[in-house]
């Protein structure tokens, strides 16, 4: 979608994207909350997580976030892995992605 900064920022080759695959890419947060904060979010262009039906597509973004997870160092202390929906939830770019954080002591409620 053209209009789409992550779009733009996950299929430009030259842009932030730090990983990426024929399925899925992997952005730094540019607003970090936690020590470690990045994105996962599927290459082709889906709006909400509830609009997410491809299963497997799903299924490799987790694996991608775990694996990232492990290869900087915070899998063993724990993560949280937030999904937001909707304006309420704080989604502000629609797009799916897949926040990841960990790093510290991470609170509960979140917010």
């Amino acid at each position: 979608m053209a209009d789409c900064i992550f779009c733009r920022l996950i299929n430009d080759p030259g842009s932030i994207a730090v990983y990426r695959d024929d399925d899925v890419a992997l952005l730094d947060d540019i607003n970090p909350q936690a020590p470690v904060h990045f994105l996962v979010l599927p290459r082709q262009h889906v709006e909400t997580i509830a609009e997410l039906d491809d299963h497997q597509l799903l299924g490799r973004i987790f694996q991608v976030a775990h694996r990232i997870a492990r290869e900087r160092g915070i899998a063993e202390g724990g993560y949280r892995l937030v999904f937001n929906q909707g304006p309420n939830a704080g989604q502000t770019v629609y797009h799916v992605h897949l926040h990841v954080l960990g790093g510290r002591q991470l609170t509960w409620p979140p917010g």
